[in-house]
């Protein structure tokens, strides 16, 4: 491809360091169905879990969530389809259950939570706007920063062909394990490791989603980002707010927008056991 090549950042990357490119593109409106082993694991699993008389296994008390989400402007019909198919009351401590499907962050230990649906289904929507992703109809490799209780990772394993899945406090990655045992995902991989440092095995990735935030992007991610590939995470912009920033690796280099404010647990190195 002829014309000058602009070089890389030098990492690590912050706000101001990318080079500035155009809007992130809108979207992509493909519909890709629910798998049916999920959907069947999910019924199984709510069958055995769900505290009687709640009514949370009903795939009605979900359509209604998902509903709101549409009225608040979530578009992305895949996505959606998604959100509709994975039981998050599942992944909530059995005394928040009955919030499970309202637009609020839960709290799930160890000063982690589950984020609000909204937040959730609003970054899903944007990973899934990358070149990649709408060229195939669905992500490819996804790189997951932060498994938490395991909710994005289902989410994700609807509209991924692979998701591997990384989380640095040992008893949440036993915890997700446990929980997303009964979803037989075998399209979920989790790890237990440090995910500033992404996953270096299974890279490049077409898509990276981070659910905790930084003071600037760690150098593994983008160096793991593929051509073509999309990265999705809360920065802080240099005050004490954080934004999503969306990133976008083509062959001359990366170029990224900026999007709404949203609040996230901090990004921090190390394990913890």
């Amino acid at each position: 491809m002829s014309g000058t090549r602009r070089p890389a950042p030098k990492f690590p990357l912050r706000l101001d360091q990318l080079a500035p490119g155009a809007p992130a593109p809108g979207a992509a409106r493909t519909l890709l169905r629910p798998q049916q082993p999920l959907q069947h694991a999910a019924l199984e699993a709510t069958r055995r879990n769900t505290p009687t008389g709640l009514g949370l296994d009903s795939a009605g008390v979900r359509e209604r969530m998902v509903a709101r989400l549409r009225d608040e402007g979530l578009r992305h019909e895949a996505v959606l389809c998604a959100i509709a198919a994975v039981p998050r009351h599942q992944f909530v401590d059995a005394a928040l259950a009955t919030q499970a499907y309202e637009d609020t962050s839960l709290p799930i230990g160890h000063g982690q939570t589950i984020s609000k649906p909204s937040v959730v289904g609003r970054m899903i929507e944007l990973l899934m706007g990358g070149a990649s992703a709408r060229a195939a109809g669905q992500l490819a490799r996804v790189l997951e920063i932060g498994t938490g209780c395991g909710y994005q990772a289902a989410l994700l394993s609807q509209l991924s062909r692979q998701v591997i899945s990384v989380e640095r406090v040992k008893p949440l990655h036993d915890k997700a394990r446990e929980l997303m045992a009964p979803l037989r995902l075998a399209n979920v991989r989790l790890v237990y490791g440090d995910g500033m440092l992404g996953h270096a095995p299974n890279a490049p990735y077409d898509g990276i989603i981070a659910a905790a935030g930084g003071e600037a992007l760690p150098a593994a991610w983008l160096e793991q980002l593929a051509i073509g590939g999309r990265l999705v995470a809360p920065v802080h912009d240099g005050t004490d707010r954080q934004v999503l920033v969306v990133v976008d690796r083509t062959e001359h280099g990366y170029e990224r927008s900026v999007h709404e404010a949203v609040q996230f647990v901090p990004l921090k190195s190390g394990l913890v056991r």
